[in-house]
């Protein structure tokens, strides 16, 4: 699967995802699945609808089966949240009572800060067509809501999940513009390799009589230097481009490279148009 690398840390830390009802098992694959995008691991599971464990979601969980084989089983909520100390409850709903509010990046300093502090923290998520009941969230510390659209409000249980865990893996990183990796580096190209790229360009031009008029030439000759040097070429991107010419002033369209040598190609064109005259 493209992203994946068994050879770097594997992350497995945070809140315990609790899916409260959950119904079908592709839909806990995904959730795994995001759990493991963004280095979470403990997923619990109050009474499944279809029964666990379950081959559609070790299937659509895509190789997150760290998060599949570890997942407990519930049969009530208040079983699944009994040892955890701080516990969020997820919500697209207004709900009415004295739970603080709390958006999801607010709930995942927070969890993170608790997570620190060696608490055991959880985050609830309702069933796919109705969500929590009021019962649920009551049981709750504080409830975290999305920023959506409020005419278009619904979230599928997958997404719900990802947006929590993609805010909980940001609260690791030092600063917002960290990555996870970054491009390989490569050498700038020097003076002598940009000037070797402008007089091929511009042998491969005249060749072809692209400067005309001929007084015009100096003027195009400084548009076109002043283009090539914009981008800051590297050495790599160098040799790249200085290929794609050469490739073109040897190769035509009738004689491809691969369909045999150019120069006989040429010659046999010379031939053919001789025996027309």
């Amino acid at each position: 699967m493209a992203g994946t690398n068994s050879e770097r840390v594997l992350l497995t830390e945070g809140p315990a995802i609790i899916l409260v009802h959950p119904q079908l098992g592709e839909n806990i694959g995904m959730v795994a699945r995001a759990m493991a995008n963004f280095g979470l691991a403990e997923l619990r599971l109050v009474s499944p609808r279809d029964g666990w464990p379950s081959e559609k979601a070790r299937s659509a969980a895509s190789r997150a089966d760290h998060v599949i084989d570890a997942a407990k089983v519930y049969e009530t909520l208040p079983e699944a949240i009994a040892d955890l100390n701080f516990v969020y409850a997820t919500t697209a709903r207004d709900r009415y009572g004295y739970k603080p509010v709390r958006s999801p990046l607010v709930a995942a300093e927070t969890l993170r800060s608790r997570f620190s502090a060696g608490e055991a923290t959880g985050i609830l998520f309702g069933r796919e067509r109705t969500g929590l009941t009021n019962e649920e969230v009551a049981l709750a510390d504080e409830i975290v809501t999305f920023p959506v659209n409020p005419a278009f409000a619904s979230l599928n249980l997958a997404q719900a999940v990802l947006l929590m865990s993609y805010e909980w893996l940001k609260t690791s990183m030092e600063s917002r513009e960290e990555t996870s990796f970054q491009a390989l580096s490569q050498n700038p190209a020097t003076k002598d390799q940009l000037q070797g790229l402008f007089d091929h360009v511009e042998e491969a031009l005249e060749a072809r009589g692209y400067f005309r008029p001929i007084a015009k030439k100096p003027k195009l000759v400084d548009n076109l230097r002043a283009v090539l040097t914009r981008p800051g070429f590297t050495e790599s991107e160098i040799r790249l481009v200085r290929g794609i010419i050469s490739s073109l002033d040897r190769f035509t369209r009738e004689a491809p490279r691969g369909a045999g040598a150019p120069e006989n190609s040429r010659a046999k064109k010379v031939d053919d148009a001789g025996d027309d005259l």
